[in-house]
């Protein structure tokens, strides 16, 4: 597929694909586990009522999947096993 001139250059390839070690240092320290603390009360801690829709259910569930994943690279980076 051609480019456009005016096509931003693709970014150069990290040295090192693995993100998990740049995820531990984004959550390390007390601004990290707060917003940990944030991202988990937020999805993970949430319920829905007996009255909530398909779509709510499966907003929440996919919310939960992404914090899941954000908290699981984090530990991975620390070093941590999953």
């Amino acid at each position: 597929m051609a480019e456009w001139p005016w096509s931003p250059a693709p970014p150069a390839p990290m040295a090192d694909d693995d993100p998990a070690p740049s995820f531990a240092r984004c959550f390390a320290g007390p601004d990290g586990a707060r917003v940990v603390a944030a991202l988990r009360a937020m999805t993970v801690e949430r319920t829905l009522g007996p009255d909530a829709s398909d779509a709510a259910l499966r907003h929440l569930e996919g919310q939960r999947a992404l914090v899941a994943t954000i908290l699981a690279l984090a530990a991975r980076g620390r070093g941590e096993a999953p």
